[in-house]
């Protein structure tokens, strides 16, 4: 066996392990909005700089929606609940929104209120792994 077939592709990992990146993804995201303020506080009071956060950091932000929504998209194709893929994507919208007016300082918006998305996107994802898989091509009544 060589080593092509011995990993698998990301897209093989969507599949199977959806519902756990999403949650995953949710977690950090949350770890990475916690400890952001902490880090530019350190930064600025230790520098005579200011509390703008570099564009690569930002960028983080992004990351993460890029991953979250590959996480729900293939969590949609194997979920037996009507309702869960669409919660997902809704509070992805949500997270979206939040982030893009952070970075752009449209509204100002308070930084907490991303917590309660990306902490609905963590619960739906445990959820829907727990309670909403599909066993085989032929899945289960729609909840």
């Amino acid at each position: 066996m060589n080593k092509a077939q011995q990993i698998p592709s990301i897209k093989t990992v969507y599949e199977t392990k959806s519902d756990f990146i999403g949650a995953t993804a949710g977690g950090l995201c949350i770890i990475h909005c916690l400890i952001t303020p902490f880090i530019f506080a350190v930064k600025t009071t230790s520098l005579t700089c200011s509390g703008i956060s570099p564009i690569w950091w930002k960028g983080v932000d992004y990351l993460f929606l890029v991953i979250t929504f590959a996480a729900i998209f293939y969590t949609s194709k194997t979920s037996c609940s009507s309702w869960v893929p669409k919660a997902l994507y809704g509070l992805w919208f949500i997270l979206t929104l939040l982030i893009v007016d952070q970075s752009l300082h449209v509204t100002g918006v308070s930084h907490a209120l991303m917590y309660i998305p990306a902490s609905g996107l963590i619960g739906l994802h445990s959820y829907n792994r727990r309670y909403c898989q599909c066993q085989d091509d032929h899945c289960c009544a729609m909840l």
